[in-house]
């Protein structure tokens, strides 16, 4: 690992715990970094003002500097306006509803949304409504994709049973997630929705890390009657679509 994968993957640990901090040995145990390394690095962050450190929680935290940062990157990319045209194309053809979907710390966000008016069904998606990360498509293609230790810290979080088909045990999810990265989508059949089920697949950057994903819903009843196929299909091709787009936007300005 070089030292710049170092100090992304420490801030992004520590990033992932903002609501109540972390402590040394949990960036060690979740960063995978040897502790000597870690030490200077956090000394080094916290000298630049990029993290702060509590003297009586013994917690590190990131600072608005961190957040100032994040602001100049959004505002001069959006990654919305990039998925946005795709989703359509999406929704057009499946006629389904259709979302797109970011991590933050160990939640989801919907940050997209397309709905379809011709089921009748309350869905669960909102933009800006968080969404569990461990029984929903687009959660679990996060998980799948995102790393190893992020996977480890979210399932090893009680786990709640939306519906009598929700998955909490996390051996049986760990192997779920292989399979994630195997077919390259995800499936939530009934998981967190009664009648309910929910494609995922994975957009990647620049850097051919998951900047986000994308899900197709549609009511469960569509899938006995016609299969999962054809929609299967279209959600991942229109995935690696955006993925192209945003594999080389580093030089896009959106509006």
């Amino acid at each position: 690992m070089s030292s710049s994968e170092r100090i992304i993957r420490l801030i992004e640990t520590v990033v992932s715990h903002q609501h109540t901090g972390v402590r040394f040995a949990e960036i060690v145990e979740e960063t995978g970094i040897a502790k000597a390394t870690v030490h200077r690095l956090l000394g080094e962050l916290t000298g630049l003002g990029v993290l702060a450190f509590s003297p009586d929680s013994k917690r590190y935290r990131a600072t608005l500097k961190l957040a100032s940062l994040g602001a100049g990157v959004i505002a001069n990319f959006n990654l919305r306006s990039h998925v946005h045209p795709q989703l359509i194309k999406l929704h057009q053809e499946t006629k389904h509803t259709c979302n797109m979907g970011i991590k933050q710390g160990d939640v989801g966000i919907y940050t997209d949304k397309i709905e379809s008016h011709d089921y009748g069904i309350k869905l669960f998606s909102e933009v800006g409504k968080t969404f569990p990360l461990y029984c929903t498509a687009l959660g679990k293609v996060l998980l799948a994709y995102g790393p190893a230790a992020e996977r480890k810290r979210v399932l090893a979080l009680p786990m709640k049973p939306f519906t009598p088909k929700t998955v909490t045990d996390a051996r049986r999810l760990v192997q779920q997630l292989a399979g994630v990265r195997e077919q390259g989508y995800a499936l939530d059949s009934e998981e967190i929705t009664r009648g309910i089920i929910c494609i995922a697949a994975p957009v990647f950057g620049p850097h051919e890390d998951i900047i986000c994903a994308i899900s197709i819903t549609f009511p469960a009843y569509l899938a006995e009657e016609r299969g999962l196929e054809a929609d299967i299909e279209a959600i991942k091709r229109h995935a690696a679509a955006i993925s192209g787009i945003t594999a080389g936007a580093g030089q896009v300005n959106a509006t």
